[in-house]
């Protein structure tokens, strides 16, 4: 059981992530003992508005909501939730840094804040706060989330994109487990194709989905669209081959991905139109929730992503950071609600709650008993550990946030695929635009 003393509260550790999840009377006490003892203190008559990317596991919400009500209970701060897809969220506070006025909170994708940093509130007291707490932050956490030294925004979690497919059907075509290699990847979707059962990859503007499968490819290749100096490099022998590549597993989609976005392949997916995509975990919890989708969910697996050309792992995993505006009127509230949400009686049930679909930031929660209750998560757990970041070899910084907002790499991906332009031309295109993005 969680001490509540004020000291316990202030110092933390790892006493919380060990003891398991509290629940109701007993977690309420804990909430309103910890709003007492937090050094962020809500301004008075302190309202909040937060804007999250729409939900793809209900149960993961509902732990959300929950907890949420329990930070307003402790607190007395109501906090107003609005959600938007994936692709809406970025433009939504773009357009309020911009103007000054909207939200107080935006919880999105990737680099976002990096596309207004001296529009966010520094965080720096509250990441420090809890990368002590509780094990400190996984590297990519704290790209994403600092700016030169100080933190704009905290990152929440990772949402990990693996390889999601079917069973049976990959062992009809000869594969006792997915590829490790991408010669082996391609080799397994022209067999999956020749048997009926293929697969296929969004190439639409998928701000999730599409995003994290092309620059996997771009990486896996020696690819890169900057260099450490974030010098434009993009024209080069190893994008063409990484392009080359991704036209010949696109031969083997099913018809339609081009304008595919972040829901269309896990539809595919669930109606057995597909056997193999890439994914967050949804796919898995939506067919084991379903009674008529069970045997999907027995006939299913994760894999990470196969190793190219370069001989190690390029993956590209979706961060949440939930960054707070400096137009805000609640800076204190704001924070207090950042480090309310990621304390360990909050997010040890939250985490559960996901079901894989969310993959922490802090090392203590490695522990948590979701990665170990169903082996099918297993490979989810390190995801935030293992991804890359936008702007890869360069900085995480307007630039970088810029291109993966205008889907620079993915338009360039689709725009060869679907034959929209030659090799030349495409890779062109793309140089042109980074080139204004980096000037």
């Amino acid at each position: 059981m969680t001490d509540f003393n004020r000291r316990t509260l202030v110092k933390g550790g790892t006493a919380l992530a060990a003891t398991g999840a509290l629940t109701g009377p007993a977690f309420l006490e804990w909430a309103k003992a910890w709003a007492q003892a937090a050094p962020w203190k809500p301004e008075k008559g302190a309202q909040l508005s937060l804007l999250r990317w729409k939900y793809f596991v209900q149960s993961e919400d509902d732990a959300f909501v929950a907890l949420i009500d329990a930070f307003t209970k402790a607190t007395g701060v109501k906090v107003d939730i609005s959600r938007e897809s994936y692709e809406d969220v970025t433009p939504k506070a773009s357009v309020a840094a911009n103007i000054g006025a909207g939200q107080d909170l935006f919880w999105g994708l990737y680099a976002l804040p990096h596309l207004f940093p001296q529009k966010c509130i520094d965080v720096t007291d509250v990441a420090n706060y809890l990368g002590k707490k509780y094990g400190g932050w996984v590297p990519a956490a704290v790209t994403y989330g600092k700016s030169g030294n100080k933190w704009i925004a905290i990152p929440i979690c990772v949402g990990g994109n693996l390889l999601n497919y079917r069973l049976a059907a990959s062992q009809k075509a000869g594969f006792s487990k997915f590829p490790t290699t991408t010669d082996g990847f391609l080799a397994y979707a022209k067999a999956m194709k020749a048997q009926g059962t293929p697969g296929g990859m969004a190439l639409g503007h998928a701000s999730g989905d599409g995003n994290t499968w092309v620059h996997w490819c771009l990486w896996a290749f020696g690819g890169n669209l900057v260099d450490k100096d974030d010098k434009v490099i993009i024209n080069s022998p190893e994008t063409a081959k990484a392009l080359e590549y991704a036209k010949q597993l696109y031969e083997n989609f099913i018809p339609g991905t081009a304008s595919w976005n972040d829901a269309n392949n896990n539809k595919a997916f669930l109606s057995g139109e597909i056997s193999w995509t890439n994914n967050g975990i949804s796919i898995y919890v939506a067919a084991n929730r379903d009674s008529t989708k069970k045997e999907i969910a027995e006939d299913m697996d994760h894999a990470v992503w196969p190793t190219g050309p370069i001989g190690k792992p390029t993956e590209f995993h979706l961060l949440f950071p939930l960054l707070a505006m400096t137009y805000s009127k609640y800076p204190q509230a704001c924070k207090a609600l950042m480090a309310f949400m990621l304390e360990a009686d909050n997010f040890n049930k939250w985490l559960e709650a996901s079901q894989g679909y969310l993959t922490h930031c802090l090392n203590v929660y490695d522990s948590n008993p979701v990665w170990t209750a169903d082996p099918k998560r297993a490979p989810f757990r390190d995801c935030a550990k293992r991804t890359l970041t936008a702007g890869h070899l360069g900085s995480v910084g307007e630039k970088a946030a810029a291109a993966i907002a205008d889907f620079l790499i993915l338009d360039m991906f689709a725009n060869y695929c679907t034959g929209r332009e030659d090799l030349k031309g495409t890779i062109a295109i793309a140089e042109r635009q980074a080139r204004r993005l980096y000037r």
